[in-house]
């Protein structure tokens, strides 16, 4: 048998990054985000940076997750970008400084952006790794430093400012970032902390940042310089439930001591582990609210041969009173069964218990129901006397009843039946 994947499996969505190789461009994905989202328990579904994919995002479902990390600069035309202050030779000068940055991509910023607001709009576990926690503050109104190097050394003293890209040491770069405490970031560095100072070194490598947070947002680091390091969303965080919005400037990922797998701290792969656990979670949510209606309800042939005989029952009941014809004897036995199911029935309204007792049979006497089905000559006639006084208002009533006794007598075996099953299949 055929099994669906997307049941057993959480997706997490990433968005590729093109760069050229051999005068053809090539979409790739850093590894180490790969390897920690599988480790953890969820597949990694590459988004490819292809014209046009930013329309298509609804085939790449269902999403139970979503990485954005690496790519260039953000078009700075999506945020408020015009009161940065920059000359334009000091544009000039970033452009030539960062030229594998700069190059702005408005593909990916579509396809990045449009996730991101999925991602806020669903609940969608969402992680946003250096490019991937700008995208996030953008998506939710916040703004950049186009080049934290100019920016923020006019606002800072010589010794608070930082090195935030080393392109001679891409993965030994590390500078500190100070940890807010009572936060995710807190939690899992804790063992790491020296409780008085709450620092860490942190690798980076980026010229952007963080200028103004997002109102939603709540820091996690601030880098010595002041620029934040890490924030996320207090009120879209809890693991446990599905719940996972957050932005790391840093690279958890790439903390590793020399030549080796380990990392640096303990708590390094923490973000991709609380993150991955989100996203299974998020994906047991979805599967329980998406789930396909129950099949409809086949009877073994006993079943069915006892449904019929009930609705056979009530034909008869039915036909007696509307017609004003006496009980055929040969019709008694098959009124026991309609009588013995209305006696072990209570799942009736009041309203509808009442109008029982007005035709002279209680839900919960099913004996005297059928004692006035066996009623003689004498009273068939009395019965339709009474009934040629009755307006056509209360005729009509009459009718109506005996049309609901017949839908009450459908839908409760139903639900009686469906509890069977649902008992058997328990079992």
């Amino acid at each position: 048998m055929a099994t669906d994947l997307s049941v057993i499996l959480p997706r997490v969505l990433i968005v590729s990054r093109r760069t050229l190789r051999k005068n053809k461009f090539v979409d790739f994905v850093g590894e180490y985000h790969l390897d920690l989202i599988v480790g953890y328990g969820a597949v990694p579904v590459i988004v490819p940076r292809v014209t046009g994919v930013h329309r298509l995002l609804e085939s790449f479902e269902p999403i139970h997750g979503v990485l954005l990390c690496e790519g260039e600069d953000i078009d700075p035309s999506l945020y408020e970008a015009e009161h940065s202050g920059l000359s334009p030779e000091e544009f000039e000068e970033i452009r030539r400084l960062h030229a594998s940055d700069t190059a702005i991509d408005k593909e990916k910023d579509s396809i990045e952006l449009g996730l991101a607001k999925l991602c806020l709009e669903r609940n969608i576990p969402y992680l946003g790794i250096c490019r991937g926690s700008q995208v996030l503050n953008v998506a939710c109104g916040g703004t950049l430093y186009q080049d934290i190097g100019k920016e923020l050394p006019k606002k800072r003293p010589e010794c608070e400012r930082v090195v935030h890209i080393d392109y001679e040491n891409y993965d030994g770069h590390r500078h500190v970032v100070k940890v807010v405490t009572n936060t995710p970031l807190h939690h899992w560095f804790q063992e790491s902390l020296d409780e008085k100072i709450m620092e860490i070194l942190v690798n980076s490598y980026h010229h952007q940042g963080v200028k103004i947070l997002a109102q939603r947002f709540v820091p996690m680091a601030f880098a010595p310089d002041g620029l934040i390091e890490g924030f996320y969303d207090p009120d879209a965080y809890n693991p446990e439930e599905g719940k996972f919005i957050m932005g790391l400037q840093f690279h958890p990922e790439r903390m590793r001591r020399p030549d080796s797998d380990e990392f640096d701290y303990p708590g390094c792969p923490s973000a991709y582990q609380e993150f991955a656990k989100a996203v299974i979670a998020y994906q047991k949510k979805l599967n329980c609210s998406t789930a396909l209606p129950p099949k409809p309800l086949k009877l073994d042939q006993e079943m069915e041969n006892r449904r019929k005989i009930i609705v056979r029952s009530f034909s008869i009941a039915k036909d007696i009173y509307t017609t004003g014809r006496g009980m055929n004897p040969s019709k008694e036995s098959e009124l026991e069964a309609g009588a013995e199911f209305l006696e072990s029935n209570t799942v009736l309204s009041l309203q509808q218990e009442n109008r029982l007792k007005q035709m002279g049979a209680t839900v919960r006497n099913g004996s005297s129901y059928f004692q006035r089905l066996k009623m003689n000559e004498e009273r068939d006639r009395a019965a339709k006397t009474l009934m040629r006084k009755m307006s056509v208002e209360q005729l009509s009533e009459l009718m109506s009843f005996y049309h609901m006794m017949g839908q009450i007598c459908s839908e409760v075996l139903d639900k009686k039946l469906h509890g069977i099953v649902n008992d058997v299949g328990s079992c």
